[in-house]
């Protein structure tokens, strides 16, 4: 993940929003896969003070961090940590399963799934934790896929190399990408997928990673 980011400021979204970008070539990846550095670099970073668990640090110190990322106008903070380095990657990681959600981008099809998640999904079944650091990329590469194909989840599924199930429960480990989800399938009249009670931790609990 060490390339550099391309320059999306002509692709400006509000947060939430998503914007739909143009690959300039085949080299160009989904923001939600930049390294730290890179990413933090496309943002304006705020050290402020916030009120909270800590104690007295909290309210001397600027822990808590803002980033803005410009080229979407995304905004994210973290302040529940008491050192700023740790809420800098809170928020960075936030930033990542922001732009996940919100950045959309085409993809060849004719290359199947990317290596990252081919190393993720085994005999068809997922393996992920939210928490990890390869969860933002790999949801914005499901959101990709599954957009391509109309937001069919058999079709993405079957795309990807997993089952449906798994692939829904995937989304559900991020709420806001299965709510988006049922609410476009309400715009075409398609019932929305029940949401079941599933272990938050991960997809498949036998591995931790």
């Amino acid at each position: 993940m060490a390339d550099e980011p391309p320059d999306l400021s002509s692709s400006k979204t509000g947060a939430g929003k998503e914007s739909h970008l143009a690959m300039s070539d085949s080299s160009t990846i989904h923001p939600a896969q930049w390294d730290a550095a890179s990413l933090q670099r496309q943002c304006d970073t705020t050290r402020t003070r916030r009120s909270g668990p800590g104690g007295q640090n909290r309210n001397k110190v600027e822990t808590a961090i803002v980033l803005v990322h410009r080229p979407t106008g995304i905004k994210v903070e973290a302040n529940e940590r008491r050192r700023q380095g740790e809420n800098l990657q809170v928020a960075l990681f936030r930033l990542r399963i922001a732009l996940a959600l919100a950045v959309r981008l085409p993809r060849d099809l004719a290359q199947g799934p990317s290596a990252l998640w081919r190393g993720r999904c085994r005999q068809g079944r997922l393996q992920i934790n939210p928490t990890h650091n390869d969860f933002p990329a790999l949801l914005a590469e499901a959101l990709d896929v599954l957009q391509l194909h109309q937001d069919n989840p058999a079709a993405a599924a079957q795309f990807l190399g997993c089952t449906t199930s798994q692939f829904v429960k995937f989304l559900k480990l991020e709420p806001r990408a299965f709510v988006a989800f049922n609410q476009r399938r309400a715009t075409i009249g398609s019932p929305p997928l029940r949401s079941l009670e599933i272990t938050p931790k991960r997809v498949d609990t036998t591995e931790a990673g």
